[in-house]
């Protein structure tokens, strides 16, 4: 069982026996979660409802199961995960560890740092100047690894199975933008198509044929 779904069970069996949290944390069942700007908290956690991060806030784990998350310029948190939902980080933002959803897509903005990997199931991903000290992970999703992003680890795109077994509609969207780092490997366990600019770096390519591309952005099949 996976980090999230434990999550998504720990938080369900609250219902039934809550647990007193922490004086800095906020935790519920049912109702979205507002952090002020400029504060500390603990965990932000909630099962139904979304979770928004002002500027400049000082946080440990923000998670919910059916909710988005927005996460405020320039905050500090130590990981942000949900299941249904979509997961935004605005400017100089760093998390400790990594981002993950299942059915909801991730944007990271310019100058954030990711502690850990950013990974989605249904969703796309796209950084502009972020760093990431992990990996990138998809099964459905476009990836979009923005200029001047640099991703310390590999990317990978998984076969759909199980649950989450699915047709492809079209072909996946990979691209790898001006001066945009990836140094690990790139490994497509299915068909994408494959962009990456004149000026980006790359590890070993598996599973497709990169494009090469000039200009500010990718083509358009």
């Amino acid at each position: 069982m996976s980090r999230i779904h434990r999550l998504a069970l720990a938080l369900a069996l609250a219902v039934a026996a809550p647990a007193l949290p922490a004086a800095d944390d906020i935790s519920k069942v049912n109702g979205s979660i507002e952090a002020a700007a400029g504060q500390t908290y603990g965990d932000l956690e909630t099962v139904n409802g979304s979770i928004r991060v002002g500027e400049n806030v000082q946080a440990e784990d923000v998670s919910t199961v059916n909710g988005s998350i927005t996460i405020g310029q320039g905050s500090q948190v130590d990981s942000v995960e949900t299941v249904n939902g979509a997961i935004r980080l605005g400017r100089n933002v760093r998390t400790r560890g990594g981002i993950e959803t299942v059915n909801g897509g991730v944007f990271v903005d310019r100058g954030s740092v990711v502690g850990g990997s950013v990974e989605t199931v249904n969703g796309a991903i796209g950084l502009v100047a972020t760093e990431v000290a992990g990996n990138i992970e998809t099964v459905n999703g476009d990836i979009t690894v923005g200029v001047d992003s640099h991703v310390r680890g590999g990317i990978t795109v998984q076969r759909s199975t199980g649950w989450f077994q699915v047709t492809p509609k079209r072909r996946q969207r990979i691209v790898i933008g001006p001066r945009a780092v990836v140094e690990g490997p790139l490994d497509f366990r299915r068909e994408v198509d494959l962009y990456v600019h004149r000026t980006a770096r790359i590890g070993p390519v598996s599973g497709a044929e990169p494009v090469v591309f000039d200009g500010d952005t990718a083509p358009r099949p």
